[in-house]
């Protein structure tokens, strides 16, 4: 069973930083993918960033050019640093690794305000 479990959300003011981390662990035969998706009260949860074992990333168009995800496969860890921030970003963001099905975190609040 794989377990994911994140870290790193928090208060941040408009234009300023954040980095969420993911660690995933337990019986890992292979990861496929991981990403981060965010949920906003009201809205359906939406993709924010993924990467593929081979190193492919995939970005909303929201996020393009102010967010970056990273991974470390061996450590089985995937990172999303956030920059530029918008009050818009708010959101509980939440990992998921496909391993090879979708095991999610238990999500991280970011919230973005003056």
């Amino acid at each position: 069973q794989v377990q994911v479990v994140e870290s790193g959300g928090g208060l941040v003011q408009p234009g300023g930083s954040l980095r969420l981390s993911c660690a995933a662990s337990g019986y890992i035969f292979r990861i496929y993918l991981m990403g981060w998706y965010r949920q906003s009260p009201g809205k359906q949860r939406e993709l924010v960033a993924s990467i593929t074992s081979g190193g492919s990333k995939d970005y909303a168009d929201s996020v393009k050019g102010r967010f970056t995800i990273s991974r470390d496969s061996t450590k089985n860890t995937v990172s999303l640093q956030m920059n530029s921030l918008k009050p818009e970003d708010t959101a509980v963001y939440y990992c998921n690794v496909r391993a090879p099905t979708d095991v999610w975190g238990q999500g991280t609040q970011v919230t973005v305000s003056s």
